[in-house]
């Protein structure tokens, strides 16, 4: 921001500095730099003069001690003013100003400085007690600051005549030809990428919402190669005499893992989409505009598709999932959760929704105990900060809770982050959002939760999931013994049940009849 700062404007920032590191307070407020601009002999010094505003009141009011030097120097760079304004950038108050300051003059029609009435102003359009003083001792406001500030910079006029003028090199045909081979031979490393990905997707992972996905960006690639003309790349390329085919480096041909050869092709995707989207702005902006928007979607796909990789690790062995509620328990929640995790549960939910928070945490900390014991996984339900203060292994949420990304924000990278889905569309945006994994359902009418009859998702949408998805998801809602066969045909692999294991007499005896089809 230093080159835009006038002289004056630059004078007050060190001027607001030297003030409030004599000021007594620790994060001072704006009223350092209101002082400052009273006491330089600038634009602002001369508005706040007209409102019967100067440097003493100000002193007097907010308390202030006065520089023993008020004098600054001239300034020989105009990078020392940035520099010694570091301390004040540091507070959230003067980089509002700052920021006010710079929006103000970016308004006007021709090219202007930010000066000491922009600061003013941007002190004035700031929610504070030195607005608020300014407004009623001066009556002044941003809101009448404003046209009194722009009507110098909106007026026109005639442009100055020169005795020079600029010329402009077009560019050669080798020039266009080069750029040329640039993008098609980025466009090749781009294709190339994403067969690969592809083909992990098809073979190894199984998943076809993430092939339809990848699909989709090769279908933009066509699109964008269209603005630039395939019949030009192909002219202009030159493989024979292209230097970089012989250039090669070990690490290439080392891929200790598919995890490995699939993270270095999408590195490969990201840096050919980034080449091609600067090298296209010399073509066509329509051409470097998809490239733009490609590169961004191959971190989402990234971000996802290793998301699935390390979740399905992390699971692999999690079959059969309880939610514990108290009210739900034949005995209550502690012999249904110690026994089920005994008959070998290794996933637990906490789902209380009327107990204190009081309550609910010490209930927490309990079965974090009871499930570290036995080597199982606790999350806690729609409550991120409870699953922190319990150190659960992670939180589920529904559609109406916190999203992902608030919710990963929270709990951080490592906790586990489960959502509740109840349409195909609902569970490809929650992959897609990050999460760990989802539940999908509800497959039954439930005990647990009140659905309308047609909003049962069924079996149905069991199915749909098991023939896209490839995130860890478990079927769930009114799942039992007699109809649990019914959900495996359906194609899950996973199911997470409440009240077939907690309202029975006997916790462990019905957890082992669950998990026996698994075995199987």
């Amino acid at each position: 921001m230093h080159h835009l700062l006038t002289a004056g404007a630059q004078r007050a920032l060190i001027q607001a500095e030297r003030i409030a590191s004599s000021s007594a307070e620790a994060e001072p407020a704006l009223a350092p730099l209101l002082a400052a601009l009273a006491l330089e002999e600038s634009r602002a010094a001369e508005i706040m003069l007209a409102h019967q505003v100067d440097l003493a009141l100000i002193l007097q009011e907010f308390q202030l001690p006065l520089p023993q030097d008020p004098a600054i120097s001239p300034l020989d760079s105009p990078d020392q003013p940035l520099e010694m304004s570091q301390a004040l950038q540091q507070y959230p108050d003067f980089r509002e100003v700052l920021n006010h300051a710079m929006q103000q003059a970016s308004r006007s029609d021709i090219p202007t400085e930010i000066g000491s009435e922009h600061l003013l102003w941007g002190l004035l359009a700031s929610a504070g007690q030195e607005s608020e003083w300014l407004h009623r001792k001066g009556c002044l406001s941003a809101e009448k600051l404003d046209e009194s500030i722009n009507d110098v910079f909106r007026q026109t006029a005639e442009p100055i005549n020169v005795d020079f003028a600029l010329r402009t090199v077009a560019a050669t045909t080798g020039d266009q030809t080069n750029t040329l081979r640039t993008i098609d031979a980025a466009a090749n490393r781009l294709r190339e990428g994403l067969r690969v990905i592809e083909d992990f997707l098809r073979f190894s992972l199984d998943d076809a919402h993430l092939m339809s996905l990848l699909k989709s960006t090769r279908h933009q690639l066509t699109d964008a190669l269209r603005f630039i003309g395939t019949d030009a790349l192909i002219s202009s390329r030159d493989t024979l005499n292209d230097v970089g085919t012989s250039v090669s480096t070990t690490s290439e041909f080392d891929r200790s893992s598919l995890e490995h050869l699939l993270q270095a092709n999408l590195k490969r995707v990201q840096e050919a989409a980034r080449t091609l989207e600067e090298f296209s702005k010399l073509i066509s902006s329509e051409a470097a505009a998809i490239f733009k928007q490609m590169r961004y979607a191959s971190y989402t796909l990234e971000k996802t598709i290793l998301t699935c990789i390390a979740s399905q690790r992390r699971l692999e062995n999690s079959r059969l999932y309880l939610l514990v509620s108290e009210s739900l328990c034949h005995h209550g929640a502690g012999p249904a959760i110690r026994e089920s995790l005994a008959a070998g549960v290794d996933l637990v939910q906490i789902r209380e929704k009327s107990m204190t928070d009081r309550k609910l945490m010490v209930h927490g900390k309990r079965v974090r105990e009871w499930t570290r014991e036995a080597g199982a996984m606790l999350i806690m339900n729609d409550r991120p900060d409870l699953a922190i203060a319990i150190d659960a292994d992670g939180v589920h949420v529904g559609q109406d809770e916190l999203p992902v990304r608030e919710v990963r924000q929270i709990v951080g990278p490592r906790r586990l982050i489960g959502v509740s889905t109840h349409n195909i569309e609902q569970a490809r945006q929650a992959v897609l959002d990050g999460a760990d994994y989802i539940g999908v359902g509800p497959t039954f009418p439930t005990a647990t939760k009140n659905f309308a009859e047609h909003e049962y998702a069924g079996l149905d949408f069991v199915k749909q999931v098991a023939a896209e998805i490839t995130l860890p998801w478990f079927a769930i809602g009114g799942i039992q013994a007699d109809n649990l066969k019914q959900v495996l045909e359906a194609g899950a692999t996973r199911v997470a049940v409440s009240s077939v294991i907690c309202s029975h007499e006997q916790p462990g005896q019905i957890t082992r009849e669950l998990l026996e089809p698994f075995s199987n």
